[in-house]
């Protein structure tokens, strides 16, 4: 399902985003729905790189799936 939302951008990117649905014969919502669906790949990969380096400093303790279980009583 589908929400409508209402957002304010620069005129620049309003035309860029203008110029690209024209060419391409897609609306705003496609590109603009595959543009946030991209970035929130390159985001995923942000946050791994950034888990890998608190584990890698010691700010995030790892678990063994045997330490877990104790931890759960299992």
């Amino acid at each position: 399902m589908k929400k409508a939302i209402n957002i304010r951008i620069e005129n620049s990117l309003l035309d860029s985003l203008d110029g690209y649905a024209q060419e391409m014969d897609r609306s705003r919502t496609y590109l603009i729905e595959k543009s946030i669906g991209a970035y929130f790949d390159t985001l995923d990969e942000i946050i791994s790189d950034k888990r890998i380096d608190d584990v890698k400093s010691g700010k995030t303790k790892v678990h063994s799936l045997k330490e877990m279980a104790q931890m759960l009583d299992l």
